[in-house]
């Protein structure tokens, strides 16, 4: 069930490298179609969300967009394709998500700007190279800081990849030889443990969006951990109260088996006067 996670740049025809990979080995691709389960569950417009992931929106838009459930339904979405499985995921940060798992290869696919410019006004018919060059500038940009910001690493930094592929001097046919024979190696082999590990991150991280998703819950902030079905909290609950809603919460979470909630209760804290001398 192979799953490959691939950034690329604008005009780097990465789309299509993902095309043919597809073809050639049935897989789903999936990039644009994560945005109708993010939106849904945060109550969002698509085309709203779609402005914000982009950097168009507005100030009042960037506003009313609560950036921690948008981090945390979109890495639930990806972990849950990822663990279906026969698919290739573009974009959204899915290369730094899924990298954890060791069957699954990070691809990148690039281009000199040069070379992407150049194709991408081909591609669009047009001598326009100014607005070209700034929607590829802008594209790069929003890829950027959308990395940085949520995850804290660069874009284009080469560690982050597996294997990082120049399409100025490969063809589209060669890139997808390449990413082929690298899903045959030893190294991304699918096995039990890699599967267990999979899917303990996507229970982890159902358990995490159910919580954020529940007005009782929606402010926790504890410790989650899982291992086959069962889920382990730490951390601080405000009242009895709050640690009951957190435990009933996640025991209604598709897969979850057993709760072991280790939570403390925050205490009232007695201030006394200090004494005077």
């Amino acid at each position: 069930m192979p799953v490959i996670a691939m950034n690329q740049e604008m005009g780097s025809q990465g789309k299509l490298v993902a095309e043919k990979l597809a073809e050639e080995l049935g897989l789903e691709i999936v990039r644009h179609e994560i945005i109708d389960h993010v939106a849904q569950k945060m109550h969002m417009r698509k085309s709203a969300l779609q402005r914000f992931l982009e950097g168009k929106s507005g100030l009042l838009e960037r506003w009313g967009t609560d950036e921690a459930s948008l981090a945390l339904f979109k890495v639930e979405e990806i972990l849950d394709l990822a663990a279906k499985g026969n698919v290739i995921i573009r974009g959204w940060g899915a290369t730094h998500i899924l990298r954890p798992i060791p069957h699954i290869p990070c691809v990148r696919v690039g281009a000199p700007f040069a070379t992407r410019l150049k194709w991408v006004m081909d591609s669009l018919g047009t001598d326009d190279e100014d607005m070209v060059a700034e929607e590829i500038r802008h594209s790069d940009a929003a890829h950027r800081a959308n990395m940085q910001h949520q995850f804290g690493v660069g874009w284009g930094e080469p560690m982050q990849y597996d294997i990082t592929l120049n399409t100025e001097r490969l063809s589209v046919a060669t890139c997808v030889e390449m990413i082929k024979a690298l899903l045959k190696r030893p190294e991304f082999e699918e096995t039990p443990e890699s599967r267990a590990k999979l899917a303990n991150l996507t229970l982890e991280y159902h358990a995490r969006a159910a919580l954020r998703a529940s007005p009782r819950t929606a402010d926790v902030k504890i410790a989650i951990s899982a291992d086959n079905g069962k889920l382990t909290l730490e951390g601080i609950a405000a009242s009895s109260e709050e640690q009951h809603a957190i435990t009933e919460v996640l025991s209604q979470v598709a897969g979850v088996k057993g709760v072991s909630n280790k939570l403390k209760v925050m205490r009232d804290v007695r201030i006394f006067p200090s004494s005077k001398t």
